[in-house]
Protein backbone atom coordinates (compact mmCIF):
# COMPACT_ATOMS: atom_id res chain seq x y z
CA UNK A 1 0.00 0.00 0.00
CA UNK A 2 1.02 3.46 -0.83
CA UNK A 3 2.17 6.00 2.33
CA UNK A 4 2.27 9.76 2.27
CA UNK A 5 6.05 10.82 2.51
CA UNK A 6 6.66 11.82 5.68
CA UNK A 7 8.29 15.31 5.50
CA UNK A 8 9.71 15.85 9.07
CA UNK A 9 12.91 13.20 8.59
CA UNK A 10 13.92 15.60 6.60
CA UNK A 11 14.65 18.49 9.24
CA UNK A 12 18.04 16.56 10.65
CA UNK A 13 19.45 16.84 7.67
CA UNK A 14 22.19 19.29 7.11
CA UNK A 15 21.95 21.77 4.38
CA UNK A 16 25.64 20.98 3.49
CA UNK A 17 25.04 17.38 2.31
CA UNK A 18 22.65 18.61 -0.33
CA UNK A 19 25.48 20.04 -2.03
CA UNK A 20 27.99 17.39 -1.25
CA UNK A 21 26.27 14.31 -2.67
CA UNK A 22 27.82 13.12 -5.67
CA UNK A 23 26.89 13.52 -9.43
CA UNK A 24 25.26 10.32 -10.72
CA UNK A 25 25.85 11.26 -14.79
CA UNK A 26 26.06 8.51 -16.86
CA UNK A 27 29.59 8.62 -18.84
CA UNK A 28 28.87 8.30 -22.77
CA UNK A 29 31.60 5.35 -22.42
CA UNK A 30 29.20 3.19 -20.52
CA UNK A 31 27.11 2.20 -22.88
CA UNK A 32 28.66 -0.39 -25.25
CA UNK A 33 26.27 0.74 -28.55
CA UNK A 34 26.21 4.31 -28.30
CA UNK A 35 30.33 4.78 -28.25
CA UNK A 36 30.10 8.59 -29.32
CA UNK A 37 28.95 11.91 -27.66
CA UNK A 38 27.56 14.16 -30.19
CA UNK A 39 26.04 16.89 -28.37
CA UNK A 40 26.75 17.97 -24.44
CA UNK A 41 23.69 20.20 -23.32
CA UNK A 42 22.47 21.78 -20.00
CA UNK A 43 20.15 19.09 -19.42
CA UNK A 44 21.47 16.08 -21.69
CA UNK A 45 23.67 14.11 -23.25
CA UNK A 46 22.98 12.82 -26.98
CA UNK A 47 24.98 9.68 -27.37
CA UNK A 48 24.94 8.34 -31.08
CA UNK A 49 25.18 4.72 -32.68
CA UNK A 50 27.60 4.37 -35.16
CA UNK A 51 25.06 3.16 -37.77
CA UNK A 52 23.94 4.40 -41.32
CA UNK A 53 20.27 5.20 -42.23
CA UNK A 54 17.83 6.86 -44.43
CA UNK A 55 16.36 8.60 -41.22
CA UNK A 56 17.08 9.16 -37.05
CA UNK A 57 15.55 7.07 -34.92
CA UNK A 58 15.70 8.68 -30.96
CA UNK A 59 15.56 7.01 -27.48
CA UNK A 60 14.20 8.99 -24.75
CA UNK A 61 15.27 7.48 -21.49
CA UNK A 62 13.32 8.49 -18.37
CA UNK A 63 14.25 11.44 -16.48
CA UNK A 64 13.47 9.47 -13.36
CA UNK A 65 15.44 7.26 -10.83
CA UNK A 66 17.63 5.65 -12.73
CA UNK A 67 20.49 6.47 -15.66
CA UNK A 68 19.64 5.68 -19.68
CA UNK A 69 21.37 2.13 -19.52
CA UNK A 70 18.24 1.24 -19.09
CA UNK A 71 17.83 1.13 -22.92
CA UNK A 72 21.24 -0.69 -23.67
CA UNK A 73 21.56 -3.03 -20.38
CA UNK A 74 23.75 -5.89 -21.78
CA UNK A 75 23.89 -8.32 -24.95
CA UNK A 76 20.31 -9.95 -24.85
CA UNK A 77 19.34 -7.31 -22.77
CA UNK A 78 19.44 -4.09 -25.01
CA UNK A 79 16.89 -2.36 -26.68
CA UNK A 80 18.93 -0.51 -28.57
CA UNK A 81 20.55 -3.57 -30.08
CA UNK A 82 17.18 -4.87 -31.21
CA UNK A 83 16.84 -1.90 -33.24
CA UNK A 84 19.60 -1.47 -34.85
CA UNK A 85 19.44 -4.99 -35.80
CA UNK A 86 15.61 -4.42 -36.96
CA UNK A 87 17.02 -0.96 -39.34
CA UNK A 88 16.22 1.53 -37.11
CA UNK A 89 19.23 3.72 -37.96
CA UNK A 90 21.02 5.58 -37.51
CA UNK A 91 19.94 5.28 -34.09
CA UNK A 92 20.71 8.14 -30.85
CA UNK A 93 20.05 8.46 -27.63
CA UNK A 94 18.97 11.22 -24.49
CA UNK A 95 20.69 10.26 -21.63
CA UNK A 96 19.26 13.20 -19.23
CA UNK A 97 21.95 14.41 -16.88
CA UNK A 98 22.00 14.15 -12.93
CA UNK A 99 20.88 17.58 -11.54
CA UNK A 100 24.08 20.26 -10.27
CA UNK A 101 22.82 22.73 -8.00
CA UNK A 102 22.82 24.98 -10.38
CA UNK A 103 20.26 23.10 -12.15
CA UNK A 104 17.67 23.29 -9.75
CA UNK A 105 14.96 25.32 -11.41
CA UNK A 106 15.35 23.73 -14.80
CA UNK A 107 11.84 22.65 -15.10
CA UNK A 108 9.97 20.79 -18.27
CA UNK A 109 10.50 23.37 -20.82
CA UNK A 110 14.46 23.18 -19.94
CA UNK A 111 13.95 19.31 -21.08
CA UNK A 112 11.74 20.08 -24.20
CA UNK A 113 14.26 22.59 -25.25
CA UNK A 114 17.39 20.75 -25.50
CA UNK A 115 15.46 17.49 -26.61
CA UNK A 116 14.21 20.20 -29.49
CA UNK A 117 18.03 21.40 -30.14
CA UNK A 118 19.13 17.33 -30.33
CA UNK A 119 16.50 16.72 -32.90
CA UNK A 120 17.63 19.40 -34.67
CA UNK A 121 20.86 18.31 -34.53
CA UNK A 122 19.67 14.70 -35.79
CA UNK A 123 18.24 16.25 -38.92
CA UNK A 124 14.78 18.10 -37.71
CA UNK A 125 12.71 14.97 -37.83
CA UNK A 126 13.09 11.76 -36.14
CA UNK A 127 11.49 8.74 -35.38
CA UNK A 128 10.81 9.21 -31.30
CA UNK A 129 11.42 5.82 -28.97
CA UNK A 130 10.30 7.15 -25.65
CA UNK A 131 10.90 4.88 -22.84
CA UNK A 132 8.46 5.09 -19.28
CA UNK A 133 8.68 9.04 -18.23
CA UNK A 134 10.70 9.77 -21.20
CA UNK A 135 7.44 8.30 -23.06
CA UNK A 136 5.25 11.24 -21.82
CA UNK A 137 8.36 13.99 -22.45
CA UNK A 138 8.55 12.30 -26.07
CA UNK A 139 4.43 12.60 -26.59
CA UNK A 140 4.87 15.69 -25.49
CA UNK A 141 7.10 16.96 -27.76
CA UNK A 142 5.00 15.08 -30.47
CA UNK A 143 2.43 17.19 -29.54
CA UNK A 144 4.08 20.43 -29.50
CA UNK A 145 6.12 19.75 -32.72
CA UNK A 146 4.24 17.23 -34.65
CA UNK A 147 6.07 17.96 -37.84
CA UNK A 148 9.18 17.15 -36.63
CA UNK A 149 8.06 13.35 -35.62
CA UNK A 150 7.73 10.90 -37.80
CA UNK A 151 6.60 7.87 -35.90
CA UNK A 152 6.05 7.77 -32.08
CA UNK A 153 6.84 4.00 -30.40
CA UNK A 154 6.21 4.25 -26.28
CA UNK A 155 6.87 1.54 -23.68
CA UNK A 156 5.27 1.84 -20.31
CA UNK A 157 4.77 5.50 -20.90
CA UNK A 158 2.02 7.11 -17.91
CA UNK A 159 0.17 9.00 -20.39
CA UNK A 160 -4.12 8.91 -18.72
CA UNK A 161 -3.13 9.24 -14.78
CA UNK A 162 -6.48 9.38 -14.33
CA UNK A 163 -7.55 6.45 -16.56
CA UNK A 164 -6.14 3.76 -13.34
CA UNK A 165 -4.44 3.91 -10.54
CA UNK A 166 -0.69 3.09 -9.82
CA UNK A 167 1.98 3.19 -6.62
CA UNK A 168 2.84 6.78 -7.53
CA UNK A 169 -0.56 8.34 -8.02
CA UNK A 170 -1.76 6.26 -5.24
CA UNK A 171 1.12 7.95 -2.85
CA UNK A 172 0.57 11.24 -4.33
CA UNK A 173 -3.44 10.92 -3.56
CA UNK A 174 -2.18 10.75 0.23
CA UNK A 175 0.54 13.85 -0.31
CA UNK A 176 -0.65 17.29 -0.44
CA UNK A 177 1.37 19.61 -3.24
CA UNK A 178 2.21 22.17 -0.47
CA UNK A 179 4.07 19.23 1.73
CA UNK A 180 5.88 17.78 -1.69
CA UNK A 181 6.75 21.33 -2.17
CA UNK A 182 7.99 21.97 1.03
CA UNK A 183 10.16 18.38 1.26
CA UNK A 184 11.67 19.99 -2.67
CA UNK A 185 12.49 23.63 -0.78
CA UNK A 186 14.29 21.68 1.98
CA UNK A 187 16.49 19.42 -0.26
CA UNK A 188 17.78 22.14 -1.34
CA UNK A 189 15.36 22.39 -4.74
CA UNK A 190 16.85 18.94 -5.86
CA UNK A 191 15.40 15.53 -5.67
CA UNK A 192 17.56 12.91 -4.62
CA UNK A 193 16.66 9.10 -4.89
CA UNK A 194 17.28 8.61 -0.94
CA UNK A 195 14.67 11.00 -0.39
CA UNK A 196 12.42 8.80 -1.37
CA UNK A 197 9.82 11.89 -3.06
CA UNK A 198 11.00 10.46 -7.00
CA UNK A 199 8.06 8.29 -6.66
CA UNK A 200 7.85 4.14 -6.19
CA UNK A 201 11.26 2.24 -7.62
CA UNK A 202 10.63 -0.81 -8.35
CA UNK A 203 11.23 -3.97 -6.07
CA UNK A 204 12.06 -5.96 -9.06
CA UNK A 205 14.93 -8.30 -8.88
CA UNK A 206 17.52 -9.39 -11.51
CA UNK A 207 15.12 -12.19 -12.46
CA UNK A 208 11.82 -10.47 -12.96
CA UNK A 209 13.33 -7.71 -14.72
CA UNK A 210 15.47 -9.39 -16.94
CA UNK A 211 13.11 -12.57 -17.49
CA UNK A 212 14.88 -15.53 -16.91
CA UNK A 213 17.45 -16.72 -14.63
CA UNK A 214 20.90 -14.58 -15.19
CA UNK A 215 24.05 -15.35 -14.09
CA UNK A 216 25.83 -13.69 -11.40
CA UNK A 217 27.56 -11.26 -13.85
CA UNK A 218 24.27 -9.86 -14.88
CA UNK A 219 22.68 -9.81 -11.36
CA UNK A 220 26.12 -7.75 -10.29
CA UNK A 221 25.04 -5.51 -13.04
CA UNK A 222 21.83 -5.16 -12.40
CA UNK A 223 22.50 -3.91 -8.69
CA UNK A 224 25.18 -1.88 -10.18
CA UNK A 225 22.64 -0.10 -12.48
CA UNK A 226 19.98 -0.10 -9.71
CA UNK A 227 22.62 2.09 -6.93
CA UNK A 228 23.09 4.78 -10.28
CA UNK A 229 20.62 7.38 -9.40
CA UNK A 230 19.97 10.71 -11.18
CA UNK A 231 19.27 13.50 -9.18
CA UNK A 232 16.43 15.97 -10.58
CA UNK A 233 15.81 19.46 -10.99
CA UNK A 234 13.15 20.65 -8.31
CA UNK A 235 11.54 22.32 -10.75
CA UNK A 236 11.41 19.26 -13.12
CA UNK A 237 10.03 17.04 -10.13
CA UNK A 238 6.85 19.43 -8.68
CA UNK A 239 5.84 20.26 -12.89
CA UNK A 240 5.72 15.90 -13.33
CA UNK A 241 4.35 15.42 -10.54
CA UNK A 242 1.35 18.17 -10.54
CA UNK A 243 0.96 18.61 -13.94
CA UNK A 244 1.48 15.07 -15.23
CA UNK A 245 0.63 13.01 -12.06
CA UNK A 246 -1.72 15.07 -10.20
CA UNK A 247 -3.60 16.95 -12.71
CA UNK A 248 -3.49 14.66 -15.82
CA UNK A 249 -2.85 17.69 -18.24
CA UNK A 250 -1.45 15.87 -20.95
CA UNK A 251 -4.25 13.76 -21.42
CA UNK A 252 -6.77 16.59 -20.53
CA UNK A 253 -4.39 18.73 -23.48
CA UNK A 254 -3.41 21.48 -21.37
CA UNK A 255 0.49 21.32 -20.35
CA UNK A 256 2.46 24.01 -21.05
CA UNK A 257 4.92 23.39 -23.53
CA UNK A 258 7.13 26.13 -24.83
CA UNK A 259 4.74 28.04 -24.64
CA UNK A 260 1.35 26.68 -25.88
CA UNK A 261 -0.82 23.95 -24.41
CA UNK A 262 -0.59 20.95 -25.26
CA UNK A 263 -1.93 17.42 -25.02
CA UNK A 264 -2.26 13.50 -26.46
CA UNK A 265 -5.02 15.02 -29.14
CA UNK A 266 -2.42 17.00 -30.71
CA UNK A 267 -0.06 14.44 -31.28
CA UNK A 268 -0.61 12.98 -35.62
CA UNK A 269 2.58 11.04 -35.90
CA UNK A 270 1.47 7.28 -36.24
CA UNK A 271 1.93 5.44 -32.99
CA UNK A 272 2.88 2.35 -31.31
CA UNK A 273 2.08 1.61 -27.40
CA UNK A 274 3.87 -1.17 -25.26
CA UNK A 275 2.33 -1.69 -22.24
CA UNK A 276 3.09 -4.79 -19.39
CA UNK A 277 0.35 -6.46 -17.78
CA UNK A 278 1.63 -6.57 -14.58
CA UNK A 279 2.99 -2.89 -14.70
CA UNK A 280 3.06 -1.50 -10.66
CA UNK A 281 4.69 1.57 -11.54
CA UNK A 282 2.53 2.62 -14.35
CA UNK A 283 -0.94 0.97 -14.74
CA UNK A 284 -1.80 -0.52 -18.12
CA UNK A 285 -4.22 1.43 -18.58
CA UNK A 286 -2.56 4.62 -17.96
CA UNK A 287 -0.12 3.31 -20.29
CA UNK A 288 -2.45 2.55 -23.39
CA UNK A 289 -4.44 6.23 -23.45
CA UNK A 290 -3.51 7.17 -27.09
CA UNK A 291 -6.71 5.91 -29.38
CA UNK A 292 -4.60 6.65 -32.52
CA UNK A 293 -1.92 4.02 -31.69
CA UNK A 294 -1.68 0.55 -32.01
CA UNK A 295 -1.24 -1.13 -29.04
CA UNK A 296 -0.04 -4.39 -27.69
CA UNK A 297 0.30 -5.73 -23.81
CA UNK A 298 2.67 -8.35 -23.17
CA UNK A 299 3.09 -10.33 -20.10
CA UNK A 300 5.82 -9.00 -17.36
CA UNK A 301 6.78 -6.36 -15.47
CA UNK A 302 7.65 -2.37 -15.87
CA UNK A 303 11.65 -3.39 -16.13
CA UNK A 304 10.59 -6.12 -18.64
CA UNK A 305 9.40 -3.69 -21.27
CA UNK A 306 13.35 -2.23 -21.76
CA UNK A 307 15.65 -5.08 -20.63
CA UNK A 308 12.98 -8.07 -20.78
CA UNK A 309 15.21 -11.20 -23.10
CA UNK A 310 11.89 -12.38 -23.86
CA UNK A 311 10.05 -9.09 -24.67
CA UNK A 312 13.24 -8.07 -26.49
CA UNK A 313 13.48 -10.84 -28.90
CA UNK A 314 9.23 -11.56 -29.44
CA UNK A 315 7.91 -7.72 -29.44
CA UNK A 316 10.72 -5.45 -30.31
CA UNK A 317 11.71 -6.38 -33.53
CA UNK A 318 8.27 -5.95 -35.08
CA UNK A 319 8.95 -2.38 -33.70
CA UNK A 320 11.82 -1.76 -34.96
CA UNK A 321 10.69 -2.74 -38.11
CA UNK A 322 7.71 -0.85 -38.31
CA UNK A 323 9.93 2.53 -37.72
CA UNK A 324 12.58 1.84 -39.92
CA UNK A 325 10.01 1.31 -43.08
CA UNK A 326 8.36 4.78 -41.33
CA UNK A 327 12.19 5.62 -41.75
CA UNK A 328 12.36 4.59 -45.42
CA UNK A 329 9.17 6.55 -46.79
CA UNK A 330 10.59 9.26 -45.24
CA UNK A 331 13.42 8.82 -47.10
CA UNK A 332 11.94 8.20 -50.18
CA UNK A 333 9.64 11.16 -49.92
CA UNK A 334 12.93 13.78 -49.96
CA UNK A 335 14.31 11.98 -52.56
CA UNK A 336 11.40 13.20 -55.01
CA UNK A 337 11.65 16.83 -53.85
Amino acid sequence: MAEPFDVSRLLAIPPFWWESLPSAALAPEALESFPRLRLDLATLRLLEAEAEGASPTLIVAPYAVHDAAIADFAPGHSLARVLLDGGAAPLALVSWKSASPQMRDFGVDACLSDLNVAIDDLGGRVALVGLCQGGWLAALYAARFPAKVARLALAGAPLDLKAGASDITRALALSPPALISAAVAMLGGRVFASSRLVGADTDYDAASALQGEPDAALREKFAQWRARTLTLPGRFFLETTEWLFRENRLAENRFPALGRLCGLRDVIAPARLLAAREDQVVALSQATALPQAQTQIVEGGHLSLFMGEATLREHWPAIARWLAEGAGRLASARAKR
